[in-house]
């Protein structure tokens, strides 16, 4: 039998519709905690009140579906759980980007772990298969998005919107960009106090024509601070992914922000981590990997936290040179570090 993968499982789900709505119940939401071992797959369904009778027919559904479409010896056990209400707080939130699906935050506990070329190669690795997608660079002090993206020294342009004059994103390659270093010229340092950079970050949610996105991705300033605080609480956030890179340092900085995100003041679900800078992967010698800062580091991190890991990114030449270069590595011929970063965008979709 071949490898089943959760990816394939949520692919054939999506042929099975919701007796009572008649969509398809992945794009209901109504998937969640898939499981695969070997030939072995159990899976939630999150219900609001379907009867006993429905619930049956949605169970016989997927199970049929799955034998059907991904083979007929596959073992399904179907689990269900009541879906949540929306609390009041959440809807008034939702009214905040409506026209924005879902919205993914990118951190790391520390800088230097490479948590913007992750979050620039993930908007462009979810924007493959025609998703459109936006990439806020919300770190005031050290943006980087306008080097990576080749886009130093543009401007946004005005649009008037009912009245109320709202700033263009740029678009490169296929990707809608805000960042402060689109505003403020490169050679001045942003120095200002915690209330004036929440202030400027509120303002690229509120004074923003986003327009309709299916992901808008958040590239996350290092550490905890005010601006943290300030998106978690103001934005709807779905999820955050963790970077970090595999040696105790940046592990430990990681556990912080873990730790943050679960806080009652954000309750925001970490969607998993990854981990940067795994290996080093020389051209000539595609097969070998060379453990630099460490071997699973971030993997043995996310199974203590119990949270998914998301996969490994290599440490190769070829995302430094196009990160400087301003075309990240996903729009190039490397087809070792795109594979890596394919899967961890199909993984952050699926968790999101």
């Amino acid at each position: 039998m071949a490898e089943i993968t959760s990816q394939i499982i949520l692919d054939a789900l999506k042929n099975v519709q919701d007796p009572e709505t008649g969509k398809d119940i992945v794009a209901e939401d109504m998937v969640q905690d898939i499981v695969v071992e070997k030939y072995y797959v159990s899976f939630t369904l999150s219900v609001a009140g379907q009867s006993a009778e429905i619930r049956d027919q949605l169970k016989m559904l997927c199970i049929g579906t799955l034998k059907k479409l991904v083979h007929k010896d596959v073992i399904v056990r179907v689990n269900f759980a009541a879906k949540q209400a929306e609390q009041p707080e959440t809807a008034q939130a939702r009214k905040i980007l409506p026209q924005v699906k879902k919205i993914i935050a990118v951190f790391s506990g520390k800088g230097g772990v490479g948590k913007s070329t992750v979050a620039a190669n993930l908007a462009i690795a979810l924007s493959e298969n025609g998703a459109k997608v936006g990439l806020m660079d919300a770190d005031i002090y050290g943006p980087s998005v306008p080097i990576m993206f080749g886009v130093r020294g543009e401007r946004p342009m005005m649009k008037d919107v009912n009245g109320k004059g709202m700033i263009v994103p740029l678009e490169k390659y296929g990707i809608s960009l805000m960042s402060i270093g689109l505003l403020v010229d490169e050679k001045n340092a942003v120095v200002w106090r915690g209330p004036m950079a929440s202030s400027a970050i509120k303002q690229f949610i509120s004074d923003v024509e986003w327009g309709e996105l299916d992901y808008l991705v958040i590239d996350m300033p290092p550490g905890t601070g005010d601006i943290h605080l300030t998106l978690m609480q103001t934005v709807p956030v779905n999820g955050a992914v963790i970077v970090s890179t595999p040696q105790d340092v940046a592990l430990a900085d990681a556990k912080k922000g873990i730790a943050m995100f679960g806080q009652a003041q954000l309750n925001v679900k970490v969607l998993g981590l990854v981990e940067n800078m795994s290996y080093f992967t020389p051209p000539e010698l595609p097969d070998n990997k060379y453990y630099i800062f460490g071997k699973e580091g971030g993997k043995n991190l996310a199974e203590e936290y119990e949270i998914p890991f998301l996969g490994q990114i290599p440490i190769v030449q070829n995302i430094r040179e196009g990160g400087d270069a301003g075309k990240p590595v996903m729009l190039s011929n490397d087809e070792i570090v795109k594979t890596a970063f394919r899967e961890f965008a199909d993984k952050v979709k699926q968790s999101v």
